[in-house]
């Protein structure tokens, strides 16, 4: 018997697939599927929700769409990308604003909308003015027929938007998101407008989960590559669950990349869980080799995915395993989304669990990824449903390729397009508008823009820009004053990222060495070897320290400690704090450490001698990204 559905349309947004979590966290049945759809992929639909996407409406080539889907009788969503397709369907008029909003906006209802008695089904029970999450450039200038206004920003005047009688809303915002509180909220009462029965649940998921990996199996083995982080370790529980440990060989490979005695630590704590199927194998000096002299972030990644496979090739040789073994990953849906996984998404990076020689093992049917599927909140919660402990399963995320996408590295040599760009940055960067801090803060505050490029998200797409960093005052001896506001901090970043087209970042100076000039500071050729790993893992070492001392490890979801070679002398480094809260991973909002925590911090790695300057990066995602590779 075919299950009642939410059918979510995916026109290539990063936030596809988390629309579709949402809904079956909330107790409903979801699935995917392209926006060119026969009408029978809607057969026990009870709603359909339009996803945003990275396209603008007056692109080229945008995806394909059957228009015959807006003459269906069942309620429609559309959402960012997803409300102009809405909105143009009954002959509305979509363009580029002349502002974008990029993260947080203030949604104000029109008169009759929110409460108990709202006039607008969405947001029955939903009071006074709400916190959205944008990221959109273009905007909505006339509402289609039959439509009316319920909601607006200070930029955005059609942000809401319905036809009861065609039964169609239309959002601007992200409602999937969890910095949009009311999200889930929105999504509940479209269920409710829909007519929806709750039918799914979490232990359906794991029961799936366990039938998919013996069916996926088929009889055979299965190895493991264990990174140690959250999604390596619940997929060995759930293989080891599905399989029995006979059947399961965990490998966890210490690359080199690892943060300081991270092999040792993993080691013991499956002992101490009970797993006894799995090695450890020392393969840094392979790994190292793999990316020794390479600069683009992108050719790092699919060179130490590549090499996975290599050292796996290697390993399976020396323990006698067979063709029959299949490969298992633990790869995670946000993943596969950056990587450019759907047929209408962009991509953002390079996954190693997505390079050429796992594409093709893939292909073969020779890998199994059972999380696939899910997002961090999600897998955390089986593996709490499988008894893993919280060591194992509230640790920070450690990607495969570890501490290597960290060290940015540059060969040495000028840079054209750096040497064009890098004064149009510094002008924009000069004229956007910072008002937002007290008079105090405002009168010692210097901008500047750092000479190196990261990535980040902005629409759905990929960009790759150069950070802004904002200098407060010299409080003496390297260090400078930090805002205590989180909200003006917040307020700045947004402003500056928000306006700026070569700026993705906003960065705060913490400290620089005594005796250093912002003139000494220079791009040095640097690449991400031994030397410069060591030293960034002894750095790492002192935040994730006082982070657990202080209790604040628990409350962040993640610490990404960065190394720039932005230094006086080549030997030396310049290094990034990167604290994030996140839910879901697709978004985030830099993380408000207390401020005697961040002082001991910094004042404990100023100690090292090949510190030049410590920075904080205060960009949420978007138009960030966690890492800056």
């Amino acid at each position: 018997m075919s299950r009642e559905k939410i059918v979510v349309l995916d026109f290539g947004s990063q936030y596809a697939h988390l629309i579709a979590k949402r809904f079956r966290m909330l107790g409903y049945y979801s699935e995917i599927a392209l926006p060119s759809a026969g009408l029978e992929a809607f057969e026990n639909a009870k709603g359909i929700v339009f996803s945003g996407g990275p396209s603008s409406v007056y692109d080229e080539k945008i995806p394909e769409f059957n228009s015959e889907i807006l003459n269906l009788d069942i309620p429609v969503l559309g959402l960012c990308y997803g409300h102009y397709i809405v909105q143009l369907g009954y002959n509305g008029k979509v363009g580029k604003g002349e502002v974008g909003e990029f993260g947080f906006a203030t949604l104000r209802f029109a008169d009759g909308v929110g409460g108990a008695d709202s006039k607008c089904p969405l947001f029955k029970g939903i009071e006074g003015e709400q916190q959205v999450w944008m990221s959109h450039q273009d905007t909505v200038f006339q509402m289609g027929d039959g439509f009316e206004m319920v909601g607006n920003t200070k930029d955005c005047p059609f942000a809401a938007t319905q036809n009861l009688a065609k039964k169609r809303f239309s959002l601007q915002f992200h409602c999937e998101v969890k910095d949009t509180p009311c999200g889930n909220q929105i999504f509940q009462n479209f269920a409710d407008f829909c007519g929806m029965q709750k039918n799914w649940d979490q232990d359906t998921v794991l029961n799936i989960i366990l039938e998919n990996i013996k069916k996926d199996a088929d009889g055979r083995n299965v190895l493991l590559f264990l990174s140690g982080g959250v999604d390596s370790t619940i997929t060995f529980a759930l293989l080891n669950k599905a399989l029995g440990q006979d059947r399961v060989l965990g490998l966890h490979i210490d690359n080199g990349f690892m943060r300081k005695n991270e092999s040792h630590n993993v080691a013991e704590a499956y002992r101490k869980f009970g797993f006894t199927n799995f090695i450890v194998e020392d393969a840094s000096e392979s790994f190292l080799k793999a990316i020794a002299g390479l600069t683009d972030p992108q050719k790092k990644r699919m060179a130490v995915g590549e090499n996975f496979i290599t050292v796996r090739n290697e390993v399976t040789a020396r323990q006698n395993l067979d063709d029959s073994w299949l490969l298992a990953q633990g790869t995670l849906y946000p993943d596969i989304i950056e990587s450019g996984g759907t047929k209408n998404s962009h991509t953002i990076k390079t996954h190693h669990n997505r390079v050429a020689g796992i594409q093709e093992l893939i292909a073969k049917g020779l890998i199994i990824e059972p999380i696939r599927d899910l997002y961090k909140d999600e897998v955390r919660a089986i593996g709490k449903k499988l008894g893993l402990s919280d060591e194992l399963v509230m640790r920070h995320p450690f990607p495969g390729p570890g501490l290597s996408i960290n060290v940015l590295c540059n060969d040495g040599k000028p840079d054209a397009k750096n040497e064009e760009e890098l004064p149009l940055a510094q002008k924009e960067l000069d004229e956007i508008k910072l008002d937002m801090f007290c008079e105090k803060c405002q009168a010692g505050l210097k901008r500047s823009v750092l000479p190196v490029r990261s990535v980040g998200v902005q629409g759905d797409f990929r960009t790759y820009r150069f950070p802004a960093l904002l200098t407060f005052a010299d409080e003496g001896n390297g260090f400078y004053h930090f805002p205590d506001k989180r909200e003006k901090i917040e307020a700045c970043s947004s402003t500056i990222t928000n306006a700026a087209k070569y700026i993705n970042r906003t960065c705060i100076k913490l400290y620089q060495k005594p005796g250093i000039a912002d003139s000494d500071l220079k791009i040095q050729e640097g690449y991400c070897d031994r030397r410069r790993l060591d030293q960034l893992r002894e750095v790492d070492n002192i935040v994730l320290t006082e982070l657990h001392k202080s209790g604040w490890y628990d409350k962040i979801f993640q610490h990404l400690t960065i190394d720039l070679p932005y230094a006086s002398s080549a030997d030396h480094a310049t290094f990034v704090l990167r604290p994030v809260i996140s839910e879901d991973v697709m978004t985030a909002r830099f993380a408000m450490l207390p401020k005697d925590l961040l002082e001991t911090i910094v004042h404990k790695i100023a100690e090292l001698p090949f510190v030049d300057a410590l920075y904080f990066d205060a960009t949420n995602k978007p138009p960030a990204t966690f890492g800056w590779e």
